[in-house]
């Protein structure tokens, strides 16, 4: 059985790309993406129930964070790349 080299995958990366688009790629990767979530979770037996459990521990995580550092419940830390003139100040 012949390996499957970087020549042939970059072949078919062309053709998938000829065939649809480039504007189409990035949501068919997406919907593959999500397929292979859902046969994994399938085949190991797990539930979406077992990821709202880790959401829940997340978010207690980020509360006491967020209390630790003094910002009120539901105020988000200004983003790195966000201009200066757009970020609240508050005095300390």
């Amino acid at each position: 059985m012949p390996n499957i080299g970087p020549l042939e995958i970059a072949i078919v990366f062309v053709i998938v790309l000829l065939i649809f688009g480039p504007k189409r790629l990035p949501g068919l990767g997406r919907q593959l993406g999500t397929g292979m979530r859902e046969f994994k979770e399938s085949i190991t037996g797990s539930d979406k129930s077992d990821r709202d459990d880790d959401d829940d521990d997340y978010r207690d995580g980020r509360q006491k964070v967020e209390s630790a550092l003094g910002r009120p419940e539901g105020e988000k830390a200004p983003l790195a790349d966000e201009p200066a003139a757009a970020r609240e100040h508050t005095p300390r």
